[in-house]
C-alpha cells in the first residue's frame, strides 16, 4: 500500500534508515531472520508488511492480519549487551509503542505484562497489539535481536480474532480510522531515543513497569506445560520477570507465561490509570 511503501520524513539518526517494505508475507520476523543469514544488516533495520498471513505471537500463538488493517513490522537491533538484558528490548519497545499511540491517537493505553498493548474501550481493557522478541547470543552476549510489533489499527469487528483477552483496534476504540505512517514513525523515533539511553546504561525497566496494568492485581500465570500459579503481581525485576506472590506467600519470578487478570471490571476503576507523561 502506498501509505507504507516509504516512511519519509523520518526523524531518527539510524533506526529505520534501512527500510524494506513487502506487500504481503507470512511473518516479518521470519523474513528478517532469513535476511540475517545472507546479508550484513545494520542496527535499526526495519522490515514492514501490509498483509501478514503467518505472524507469531508469544507462546507460539498465530497472529493473522488482513490487508490494510494493521501496523506489522520487525526491527533489528544489535545491542551487544549481556544476554540477561534481552528483556530490555521488549521493555523499551513496549514503552515506545505506548508513547506513540498516546501521542497520535489520544486513546487510553497500557501494557499487560510483558508485551500486550491494551486500549481502554467500552469500559474495559482490550488487547490491540503485541510484541515478540527473538534474539541471538554469542558467548553470553546479545549479538542481535528481532523485535516484531503488531498493532490492530483499522481492524473492523469482523476482522478481530477470537481471544481470551477481549480484542479491539485503535479505530474501534477511537471511533475513527487512523493513518498508520504517523504511528510507525513516532514509534521508531521514541524507540531510538530509549535504545540509545539503554546503550548508555539507563534501564528501561522503571518506565515500562509504570505502564503495566498487571501490577498489584490478582492474576493467574499459565505456563507452556499447563501448570498454573495464582496470586498477586507484586513487582518486576531488572530483567523484566514478573514477581508473583502466591496465596502461600511464596514469591515466584516468572520469565514466560500467559498471565491473565483474575478480576473483571466494567469501569476500569480498580485498574491503575496510566498517567505517565510523554518523554
Amino acid at each position: 500500500m502506498a501509505e507504507l511503501s516509504s516512511i519519509s520524513p523520518l526523524l531518527t539518526r539510524f533506526v529505520g534508515h534501512d527500510y524494506r517494505y513487502v506487500e504481503a508475507t507470512g511473518s516479518t520476523n521470519d523474513d528478517l531472520r532469513r535476511l540475517l543469514e545472507s546479508e550484513l544488516l545494520p542496527d535499526g533495520m526495519v522490515l514492514l508488511t501490509n498483509h501478514q498471513t503467518a505472524g507469531k505471537g508469544r507462546l507460539r500463538r498465530q497472529w493473522v492480519a488482513a490487508p490494510d488493517s494493521s501496523l506489522l513490522f520487525s526491527l533489528l537491533l544489535r545491542p551487544n549487551w549481556a544476554a540477561e538484558r534481552a528483556g530490555w528490548v521488549t521493555m523499551l519497545a513496549a514503552t515506545a509503542v505506548f508513547e506513540a499511540i498516546t501521542a497520535v491517537t489520544k486513546l487510553r493505553v497500557a501494557i499487560k505484562w510483558p508485551n500486550d498493548v491494551m486500549i481502554f474501550h467500552d469500559g474495559e481493557w482490550r488487547k490491540a497489539g503485541g510484541l515478540l522478541l527473538e534474539g541471538g547470543t554469542v558467548n553470553g552476549r546479545l549479538q542481535h535481536t528481532i523485535i516484531g510489533i503488531g498493532l490492530n489499527v483499522n481492524m473492523t469487528i469482523a476482522q478481530l480474532p477470537e481471544a481470551v483477552t477481549p480484542p479491539t483496534s485503535l479505530s474501534l476504540a477511537g471511533k475513527r480510522p487512523f493513518s498508520r505512517k504517523p504511528l510507525l514513525t513516532t514509534i521508531l523515533t521514541k524507540l531510538e531515543t530509549a535504545y540509545e539511553a539503554a546503550n548508555a546504561g539507563q534501564s528501561p525497566q522503571p518506565a515500562w513497569q509504570n505502564l503495566l496494568i498487571t501490577m498489584g492485581q490478582p492474576v493467574t500465570a499459565t505456563f507452556a506445560d499447563g501448570k498454573k500459579i495464582s496470586g498477586t503481581a507484586e513487582n518486576t525485576d531488572e530483567y523484566g520477570r514478573l514477581l508473583l506472590r502466591d496465596t502461600a506467600g511464596t514469591l515466584h519470578p516468572i520469565a514466560a507465561a500467559d498471565v491473565t487478570l483474575r478480576v473483571a471490571t466494567d469501569s476500569g476503576a480498580n485498574l491503575p490509570l496510566v498517567t505517565r507523561p510523554l518523554a
